[in-house]
Formats: C-alpha cells, sequence, structure tokens
C-alpha cells in the first residue's frame, strides 16, 4: 500500500526582537531601536510588519555572513538606507552576546565598519564609521518650502552656516538656526514636511544651533517614518560632520560633540570624529543600553 503519511514540515523558529536605546546609557535617554541579530528566514513584509509592531523609529535586522553581516533598517513604514542609532545598538547587543571587537556591515547604502568595546564603567560603547560623506547645495525652492513646512523664517537661520543637504549613508537637509530658543520652538507642518521629504528622498532634518566651535545641539524630524522627531540620529550626525569637513567649518582631524533628545526629555549624546582624509567616513560615538523586556 502507499505511504499516505502526511509530512509536517515545522515552520522556522520567530526571531527574538530586542528592544535597546543608543546614544544614553541611561533607559530612559537616547533613541529607542529594535534588533533582530538573526533574520535569515524573514522576508520583506515580515520586517516591515515587525518594526510596525516595535514601534521605534527604525529596527535593524541582521544577517550574519562569512566576513560580514547584511543589515537592512526598516521604520514603522517602510525601509530606509542606513540609520546609525539602530547600528549602534545592533553592534552593542552583537557584542554583550559574542564579545567586543570589530564587524563590518553591509548596509543598503554601503560598507559601515562598527567597532564596540567596554567602558570602565562598564558600559558599552560602538563606534561606526559612516560610508565616505557628500554635501549638495539646497535648491532655492526647496529651500523655501523646507523653511515653510518648518514655520521659520530665513531671520532664525544662521548665516555663519548656509542650508545644505548632506549625506553619510542617507540624505539630511542641514540647516542651523541662529538661537537655542528657534530650535526649542520647534512646531512644524508634519502633513507638508514628510510630503516634501518623500519627494526628495530626504531620511530626516538635521536642525542644529552651534553653541561654539565644536559643540552642537541638534533636533530631528522625521515625519516619513511616522516619527514627529528622532532623539538621537547618528547617520545625520555622520552627515553633519562630512558638512563641517567639506565647507571647512573645522580644521580636521577634529572632533564635535552634538546634544540631541534634550527638548524630548530623552537626551542624547553623540561624539563625531572628522578624519583629515576627505575621502574618509566619518565616525560617530556612543553608548547604547538594553531596554526591560515588556510586559
Amino acid at each position: 500500500m502507499p505511504n499516505t503519511e502526511r509530512r509536517i514540515q515545522a515552520a522556522p523558529p520567530v526571531p527574538e526582537v530586542l528592544r535597546y536605546t543608543a546614544f544614553s546609557s541611561d533607559p530612559n535617554g537616547g533613541n529607542r531601536a529594535g534588533v533582530v541579530l538573526d533574520a535569515g528566514t524573514m522576508t520583506d513584509e515580515d520586517m516591515l510588519a515587525t518594526a510596525a509592531e516595535v514601534g521605534f523609529s527604525e529596527t535593524a535586522f541582521l544577517v550574519p555572513r562569512p566576513g560580514h553581516v547584511d543589515v537592512r533598517y526598516f521604520s514603522p513604514r517602510a525601509e530606509v538606507s542606513f540609520c546609525g542609532h539602530a547600528t549602534i545598538a545592533s553592534a552593542v547587543a552583537h557584542a554583550e552576546r559574542h564579545g567586543a571587537g570589530r564587524l563590518l556591515f553591509r548596509t543598503p547604502a554601503g560598507p559601515v565598519e562598527v567597532e564596540t568595546r567596554r567602558a570602565d564603567d562598564g558600559s558599552w560603547r560602538a563606534t561606526l564609521t559612516s560610508v565616505p560623506p557628500r554635501t549638495v547645495r539646497l535648491d532655492a525652492d526647496d529651500r523655501r518650502a523646507l523653511l515653510a513646512a518648518l514655520r521659520w523664517s530665513e531671520g532664525d537661520l544662521d548665516p555663519a552656516l548656509p542650508p545644505r543637504v548632506a549625506f553619510a549613508g542617507a540624505w539630511h537637509p542641514v540647516l542651523a538656526a541662529a538661537t537655542r530658543a528657534r530650535l526649542a520652538a520647534l512646531d512644524y507642518d508634519f502633513a507638508g514636511l514628510g510630503a516634501l521629504m518623500g519627494e526628495r528622498g530626504w531620511t530626516t532634518v538635521d536642525l542644529l544651533w552651534r553653541e561654539n566651535a565644536t559643540t552642537f545641539h541638534a533636533r530631528n524630524p522625521f515625519p516619513p517614518g511616522g516619527v514627529v522627531e528622532d532623539p538621537a540620529t547618528g547617520a545625520a550626525a555622520a552627515a553633519l560632520g562630512g558638512y563641517l569637513r567639506e565647507q571647512g567649518y573645522v580644521s580636521p582631524p577634529a572632533t564635535v560633540t552634538v546634544f540631541q533628545g534634550d527638548d524630548l526629555g530623552r537626551p542624547s549624546v553623540l561624539q563625531v570624529d572628522i578624519p583629515a582624509d576627505p575621502a574618509s567616513g566619518i565616525r560617530v560615538t556612543g553608548t547604547a543600553v538594553a531596554l526591560p523586556p515588556l510586559g
């Protein structure tokens, strides 16, 4: 008689979704990110659905390969080419399980080297080296539309740091406010800014105030990802480093510090190291810490 026994194929295990906050050692600070350390069985639809369920601005999905790690990043709404805070979070999550060291992340934006180490106080720190940055002019019409959506005027801008669009894995308009008060009073047209950014392929808008030559305060609207504001944006910090080097506003090698998230009550600190070689990527360093389990 023929063998009519049915073979039942086991479903692949559901990957574990970790939750971290990056650019802070305090779970109440920094920018939260989801991390999946082995997403090899996940489809694009699985990743997007997981990112939406996690609800953070981005979730990173890692697939280990010989000699490198493939990484993709999803906001709750769409895939993004690169995410700095999720990279820092992923590197620390990996280091806590496998030890400190160097990894090569293959991202949609290009190869990104990450390095992890344990500080004397026991906290974990990670450094990413971005793809080579570049900066382009902000078109006059886009400048007017961007200011209108932000509800800013030309008089709100710092003339010493002219607007540009900067890239270090993702594109970010860079606008410097003339005063800290202007930066603090963020009240923008969410739908209008999101539509403009979607049309131009901008990931966040990097709004800045320069306290001194090496200290910046930042806010990053992120309506394309369904997020009003990012508390810490590593990709924008890397783009800022490229902008400062290319425009001659620092004398590299240089280190600048970006404070972000204070206006949200989620303080974050990003260290940006800018090498002298104009073809070199920008190094962004920060801490990361696991969040308590849900429930």
